[in-house]
């Protein structure tokens, strides 16, 4: 299928990004209009490869250029010999510009048009082409519109969506009221970074997109603020192992957590960060579970501590501390925490430990990872996962802003922030992954990959750009094997390794 997801443009725009996209194409000498008939016939073709035997065809047109792209697909089944029905929210006499241009060919061509309401949905179709409502979105919907998305969404057809589902947040990739779900969505000009997190993958289904050849001088006027890395470009950034390396050229990990009862958490941490390249790991945890942790990996190091100070010794011998997995949030770990802290040393931060540093005044030190999912960050915000998932993209500011350093914030379309080798604040997003990870003990295991990563050199954005990236494409691998359900974190050890030893990963 021409655009499809092996094509997706890399750099994530904005809604008011896409529209400075959109307003530059136009100065450069491309028409409006050429740019909604391209788009239009993107959306055809796509619809022909799709649903080869789909003949009568429902165009949902709302009043802007949206609705205009609509119309385009509407003339261009007609002329195919299809049998479009359009079905409009806003009359097409009152449309304006390159829109109206658009309506009228389709009547001029006698193609059907009747208003779309709740007592006038279509039916006996083949397939619905949503052109209601664009980008432009930015408050809740309007009940009666929140409403007729609904019953669309009840209709049993499959969905095409004109570069955005109606009712999504092109910005946050959450339903403003409600979403008319798609099964396929084309988008056009700018990547919307609502569609790759949040609940944007959920609502737009299979993903195509089409820069709908405008000049790549127009794209170079607007950076992009968040990117999809490529998988080579990442995995470059691991270097070769030396011919005459040891161990001790390829940093040491400690790992603290486990308190009573959690003897398994900072195993796996451990597990995953010597199975991604660490030249040593240690763990710190209870003296109970020592036993427990040298059965299941031998090749850790384990020291079981009481008192946290016993821990000092090792802490001053790391290169990376990995804290949190299973640190509980009693007095054993709060101390253990205040020493890993106060160290100095590269910090990957998870789980209890992110908890417990809500309420610590020792932010914006910088020199570490955070990796929580939304509920922690909500807890560091003094917020919810609810506040979270509403714009996990103003929350990952506010968090970098906040508490420094990298912010790894999970989920689905997960966001990482940071500065870069440049020094400038970047942020990636990782599209890779899958249900399969619906289970306990997957942030343990991705809390290892950073660990290691960070060990062998590599900057804390890096370090979790990478890591999320092998995590993510680890698990990927053992569901094409085995499945996603029943997928265990410690499942993907065996895939991490492969990962990282590709020598060229696909994009």
């Amino acid at each position: 299928m021409k655009g499809n997801m092996t094509t997706l443009s890399k750099a994530l725009y904005t809604a008011a990004q896409t529209r400075e996209l959109d307003r530059l194409a136009i100065a450069a000498g491309t028409p409006g209009a050429e740019l909604m008939a391209r788009a239009g016939q993107a959306a055809f073709d796509t619809l022909c490869e799709r649903w080869p035997e789909a003949r009568q065809i429902a165009v949902l047109c709302g009043g802007g250029n949206n609705g205009g792209d609509g119309y385009v697909v509407a003339r261009l089944a007609h002329a195919a010999g299809l049998a479009p029905q359009i079905h409009f929210t806003t009359p097409p006499e009152t449309l304006k510009g390159d829109a109206l241009t658009m309506a009228e060919r389709c009547r001029d061509a006698g193609i059907p048009m009747t208003p779309l309401t709740l007592d006038r949905l279509p039916g006996g179709m083949d397939l619905l082409v949503d052109g209601l409502l664009g980008t432009g979105l930015s408050g809740a919907l309007r009940d009666e519109m929140a409403a007729l998305l609904t019953a669309l969404n009840a209709l049993p057809v499959p969905r095409l969506a004109l570069d955005i589902p109606s009712g999504l947040g092109a910005d946050t990739g959450m339903p403003l009221g409600a979403v008319l779900a798609a099964d396929l969505t084309c988008t056009f000009i700018g990547l919307k970074r609502g569609l790759l997190t949040g609940q944007g993958p959920v609502y737009s289904g299979e993903l195509c997109f089409f820069d709908l050849q405008v000049d790549r001088d127009v794209y170079s006027q607007v950076p992009a603020d968040c990117r999809v890395p490529v998988p080579a470009n990442l995995h470059a950034l691991l270097p070769p192992r030396r011919i005459d390396g040891h161990k001790g050229n390829y940093g040491h990990v400690v790992v603290i957590g486990g308190d009573h009862g959690f003897a398994g958490a900072p195993v796996m941490s451990a597990q995953a960060a010597a199975r991604c390249g660490a030249g040593k790991v240690s763990l710190i945890t209870r003296p109970d579970h020592v036993a427990v942790a040298l059965t299941r990996q031998p090749e850790i190091m384990v020291r079981g501590v009481d008192n946290a100070s016993d821990a000092a010794s090792l802490l001053a011998a790391a290169s990376v501390i990995a804290i949190g997995p299973g640190l509980g949030r009693d007095d054993w770990g709060r101390a253990l925490l205040a020493l890993a802290l106060e160290s100095g040393k590269p910090l990957v931060i998870d789980a209890d430990a992110l908890t417990l540093m809500a309420d610590d005044d020792r932010i914006g030190q910088g020199n570490w990872v955070l990796t929580p999912h939304p509920g922690e960050a909500g807890r560091l915000l003094g917020g919810s996962a609810k506040d979270i998932q509403q714009d996990r993209f103003a929350a990952l500011e506010t968090l970098t802003a906040r508490y420094g350093g990298s912010v790894l914030l999970k989920g689905l379309g997960t966001l990482i922030q940071g500065e870069d080798r440049q020094g400038e604040r970047s942020c990636a997003l990782i599209r890779d992954g899958n249900p399969g990870m619906a289970s306990g003990g997957m942030g343990d295991v991705l809390t290892g990959v950073i660990a290691a990563l960070r060990a062998q050199g590599l900057t804390g954005y890096d370090a979790a750009r990478l890591g999320a990236m092998i995590h993510a494409r680890a698990a990927d691998a053992c569901a094409a094997r085995c499945g996603p359900r029943g997928m265990l974190a410690t499942d993907l050890l065996p895939y991490l390794r492969a990962e990282l030893n590709e020598t060229c990963l696909a994009e």
